[in-house]
């Protein structure tokens, strides 16, 4: 599992960091950490967050996230009659 998230996390990581070459990964790392409204220490920094802003910085800020995005449904009703089971996929 852990081998799975490292190569996500440096896939993503590449194109983004070419964006900036002249920041060193650390300054990078604390560039997407600001981005993502993360205050913490960054050493505390944990991949999921890496992960999710590297997938959304370059989308439109009410874009659903790709994790949930499958589960979305437009109208309420809708959502609410599949909960149900009383609409089928």
């Amino acid at each position: 599992m852990k081998c799975k998230r490292l190569n996500e996390v440096i896939e993503l990581l590449q194109p983004a960091w070419q964006k900036d070459p002249d920041l060193n990964l650390m300054q990078f790392l604390q560039k997407l950490a600001q981005e993502s409204g993360y205050t913490g220490d960054l050493a505390d920094l944990t991949d999921d967050i890496l992960i999710y802003q590297l997938k959304m910085r370059d989308s439109a800020k009410d874009e659903a996230i790709p994790g949930l995005k499958k589960d979305y449904e437009e109208d309420f009703k809708t959502a609410l009659l599949r909960a149900r089971g009383v609409i089928k996929e």
